[in-house]
């Protein structure tokens, strides 16, 4: 009668232990899953605004293109990176168009204070101060977008965690960054 007690003991032991094992990994998987949702709530919300800011490109091109006759090349250059946004899927490539966009686009500006009627302008103020809030709010959605890639790319690296990570075949994240050539200053310089 005391080895069946025993056994028993050791049984229920045993599927308690089965039962807690199964919950940690459900609520590993499910805590990997809430973290690449929530990048991919935040590249999505990234990516939206920078379809916004294209969106705007064609009207600031207009606007721009009566006054800056000789500054063509920024015009064309703004339209080429405003198409190569539109084309790239990955974080790295759009991240590396939209800041060459933001420097073209931060030289139009620049460039503006040449031209007293294009300055004043009431069109192109309009569309400088919408493409100055979105580049601000890419900003702080590009900031939270790395945030939740650096969480989610240290869940599945540390231990034990990235055993079940690794089974999954959850890879890390790659964050929204611009290389070192796109943070030198923008040269304000045009053909005249």
């Amino acid at each position: 009668m005391f080895g069946l007690g025993i056994g028993l003991c050791l049984g229920f032991v045993f599927v308690v232990g089965f039962i807690l094992a199964i919950f940690y990994f459900v609520s590993v998987y499910n805590g990997l899953v809430g973290l690449r949702n929530n990048i991919d709530k935040a590249w999505a919300n990234i990516d939206v605004l920078l379809k916004q800011r294209s969106d705007l490109i064609p009207n600031l091109v207009e606007t721009v293109k009566g006054y800056m006759k000789h500054e063509r090349g920024t015009l064309e250059t703004v339209t080429k990176l405003r198409a190569q946004i539109m084309a790239h899927n990955s974080p790295a490539k759009k991240a590396k168009a939209s800041e060459a966009l933001t420097g073209a686009l931060k030289s139009i500006f620049a460039v503006a204070e040449n031209y007293p009627a294009l300055k004043a302008s009431e069109n192109f103020i309009e569309l400088q101060k919408q493409i100055t809030a979105i580049e601000n709010q890419i900003a702080d959605r590009r900031e939270f977008y790395n945030d939740s890639v650096l969480l989610y790319n240290t869940r599945i690296k540390v231990l034990p965690d990235t055993l079940l990570a690794s089974v999954l075949g959850y890879k890390e994240k790659e964050y929204f960054k611009a290389t070192e050539e796109e943070k030198k200053l923008v040269d304000a310089k045009f053909e005249k």
